[in-house]
């Protein structure tokens, strides 16, 4: 009887982890689809809608520091869920409102939603799935790639259908309050797992700041977020500027997403069977170089195939999103590593969107840009093939700090 319980309350904390997965990108990358529709209808210059697809990844770096330590102190599904309630706010709120400041800020507030939780997941799959981390990674990482195809593909239609992208918005909101729903059972572990909170205070993002560990993961987090913001929130007026119909160009951005269904899921099950996926990641990086090619050179000549070589050039996402997991023993270490990682390399990754949408505004075109792209790609395979070898977070903390 006790093991059909614990089966059934697995099942329900994999369902809710899933459902939270698939939201943890529609804010961001529903972005790129109605751009050009939200610049004309705030006035908005280049520079502000540079800003605003660098802005999830700088709500990201800010938030995601914070999310170690207030997990610390109220529980990482408490957490959880008061992210979940800002999300929901903050996307609905910003559908409606006049202003370009407003709608900025409402993006934040729904964005600090997305980074709370994006950092304490890879934890709670520790925490919960200690066995299965490379299965459950595979799983959460499907989501969150389904999230990010719907988003990318569905908001132009849906913006056709409801009378332009606010109507796309307020339907988007449906979505996250599904998530929040789905985990307000899940607050009953926030008494469960005292363990958990007190083992956190010996392993902080502070304590991982000091590792090279933590800057070699932090960086290679930062370019590949680069790349992946760049992509989500441009690609659709690359494609509309080289000749491409507006719904043409959105689903060119629904291929560049959903191509990556498929090695979202298998990367972190090899990467959690292969001690050092270092071969893994090249092929990746040969995908991502070839996509910018194509695009620079021919971009209307086969629009599909060059999305595709990008949506397999980001399976470097799902790659460092399992070694989180993987390069940790214990559940707060993933989440300080988790932490340190993310708030920093979305920080690094904020620059690329914003420099792209600079760089375009002053030449007029995307070849600097994209050249700008291609130039990333370096100094992410030194660091990408360095994250790949075989160590672990705890190894590199001091003696008191790992709590050995």
């Amino acid at each position: 009887m006790q093991k059909k319980r614990v089966s059934r309350d697995t099942v329900l904390m994999l369902v809710a982890i899933l459902v939270l997965a698939f939201n943890l990108r529609p804010v961001a990358t529903s972005v790129g689809p109605v751009l050009k529709q939200i610049t004309a209808d705030f006035g908005m210059s280049g520079a502000t809608a540079g800003l605003l697809t660098s802005m999830p990844a700088l709500c990201f770096a800010a938030f995601g520091a914070l999310a170690p330590t207030l997990a610390s102190r109220i529980g990482p599904h408490r957490t959880i869920g008061i992210a979940l309630v800002a999300l929901v706010v903050g996307q609905a709120g910003r559908a409606w409102v006049p202003s370009t400041w407003a709608f900025l800020l409402l993006s934040i507030l729904a964005l600090a939603g997305m980074a709370l939780s994006n950092v304490l997941l890879p934890s709670l799959v520790r925490l919960h799935f200690p066995d299965r981390i490379g299965l459950a990674t595979s799983l959460y990482s499907l989501s969150l790639t389904l999230g990010v195809t719907t988003a990318s593909a569905a908001t132009y239609p849906l913006a056709v259908a409801l009378g332009g992208w606010r109507g796309a918005f307020t339907a988007g909101t449906a979505i996250a309050l599904a998530a929040l729903l789905c985990w307000l059972p899940m607050l009953r572990y926030a008494k469960a797992t005292p363990a958990l909170t007190h083992e956190r205070s010996h392993h902080s993002v502070a304590a991982v700041a000091r590792t090279r560990m933590g800057w070699t993961m932090a960086v290679m987090f930062g370019i590949q977020s680069s790349q992946a913001y760049t992509i989500f929130g441009w690609l659709p007026t690359i494609y509309i500027d080289a000749g491409l119909s507006e719904v043409s160009a959105g689903l060119m951005l629904g291929i560049a997403t959903g191509a990556g269904i498929v090695p979202s899921f298998f990367t972190p099950i090899y990467a959690s069977r292969k001690a050092e996926p270092v071969g893994l990641f090249l092929i990746i990086m040969v995908f991502l170089v070839a996509g910018y090619v194509g695009l620079l050179l021919a971009p209307t000549t086969l629009p599909w195939l060059w999305a595709i070589f990008l949506a397999f050039g980001t399976a470097s996402f799902p790659l460092i999103l399992a070694l989180l997991g993987l390069r940790s023993r214990s559940a707060s270490g993933t989440a300080a590593l988790s932490g340190f990682v993310q708030s920093v390399g979305y920080l690094i990754a904020a620059t690329g969107p914003f420099i792209v949408g600079v760089l375009y505004q002053h030449t007029h075109g995307w070849n600097w840009s994209i050249g700008f792209q291609l130039m990333l790609v370096i100094p992410m395979t030194f660091v990408g093939i360095r994250c790949c070898r075989t160590w672990y977070i705890e190894d590199q903390l001091d003696a008191g700090q790992a709590g050995a």
